[in-house]
């Protein structure tokens, strides 16, 4: 690590990152992100949430630009309104992964561009360790009555299916089994019981390596913060891997730095210390 290195992009996860523990994002980040911009930066969300999960944020960060979505599954330009990347479960992908999670107690969720659950399923999101969302996926997820049955009558391509669990315990069966049925894809633990699922090469690293290629911006010149399992291909290759204070102790080792906490405003020092330079350590 150079702590001196110049960085012209800075990614920031959402859950655990820049937002805080309220899923609020503080004043200080706000002003932090914009006075970045101002600066020539660029400063991008890099994130397992997609569009349906983030309508609610984008209007109060009206400068960030670029959006690396549903964890590199979808890189798109809200300025131009044009997708930079995509990937994509087929169908009959979809279907294979469904028949091996509904083998274990887990909440199905579908996203694309829309964000699609199960109505008594999240009417217990509690039970599958994701509460905390219950009241923004009543905001802005579609609730089917039965998941399953209306995905198998009138199927599509989908960006990323996420299988919340009950226990930690069934996410590990879960895993095995995909991977002992060898399906191509990418997983990622997430909160306490989660389990993200991506197509084969989609993940947050590919993500912010697509938009760098797009943006012409060697990959070296950026800086990624996150706090969980899902956020560590982005933080593998980015030229300076920095961790939450609230991250978990194997990213932690992974990262190049620690900053504060997400209730602390770590995300407006990573900023201003690694971004923009300010209060470096001669």
């Amino acid at each position: 690590m150079n702590e001196k290195r110049e960085y012209d992009l800075i990614a920031f996860d959402m859950d655990g990152t820049l937002l805080n523990s309220e899923k609020q994002i503080s004043e200080r980040t706000l002003k932090a992100i914009d006075r970045a911009v101002e600066a020539g930066k660029i400063v991008i969300l890099n994130t397992g949430r997609g569009p349906a999960e983030l309508k609610e944020y984008l209007p109060i960060l009206p400068k960030v630009r670029y959006i690396n979505g549903l964890s590199g599954g979808l890189v798109y330009d809200r300025t131009d309104n044009r997708k930079v990347y995509e990937r994509e479960f087929s169908p009959e992908t979809v279907r294979k992964i469904l028949e091996i999670g509904t083998q274990e107690d887990a909440m199905i969720h579908f996203l694309t561009d829309r964000s699609i659950v199960q109505m008594d399923q999240w009417a217990r999101m509690d039970h599958y360790g994701m509460g905390q969302y219950q009241a923004m996926f009543a905001r802005v997820a579609e609730r089917w009555e039965n998941i399953c049955e209306q995905y198998f009558a009138d199927p599509f391509p989908i960006d990323k299916l996420n299988l919340y669990h009950a226990t930690a315990e069934g996410r590990a069966r879960t895993e095995k089994r995909l991977r002992d049925a060898g399906i191509e894809l990418e997983m990622a633990e997430a909160e306490t019981t989660s389990l993200e699922l991506s197509p084969v090469g989609a993940n947050k690293g590919s993500g912010l390596r697509a938009l760098c290629e797009f943006l012409n911006l060697p990959v070296e010149r950026t800086i990624a913060v996150g706090d969980a399992d899902n956020d560590r291909q982005a933080l593998e290759i980015a030229g300076l891997a920095v961790a939450m204070g609230n991250a978990t102790p194997e990213i932690k080792a992974l990262c190049d730095v620690v900053v504060a906490d997400c209730d602390h405003d770590g995300c407006v020092e990573a900023i201003e210390k690694y971004l923009l330079g300010e209060n470096l350590n001669p």
